[in-house]
């Protein structure tokens, strides 16, 4: 059985849905984060962070990233 966010994630990328919004992505990464889950691409978090607008380096530490994305979300 589909969990509940499994089936948002789908809906979204259904075809006549728009893509979700940096600020969604934002939140289901650190929705994901603290339930548990551990972030395994760094490019994906860090073009969720430049969308927000934050400048990222390549050689930022992830969790450093994540918590400006958790900054920026807070801020908004």
């Amino acid at each position: 059985m589909l969990s509940q966010r499994t089936l948002r994630w789908l809906k979204a990328y259904l075809p006549g849905n728009k893509p979700p919004s940096p600020e969604q992505r934002a939140r289901d990464l650190v929705a994901a984060i603290d339930a548990g889950g551990l972030p395994l691409n760094p490019a994906r978090v860090n073009d969720i962070a430049r969308q927000l607008g934050l400048e990222v380096s390549t050689r930022a530490p992830m969790p450093e990233t994540i918590e400006r994305i958790r900054q920026a979300l807070q801020r908004s």
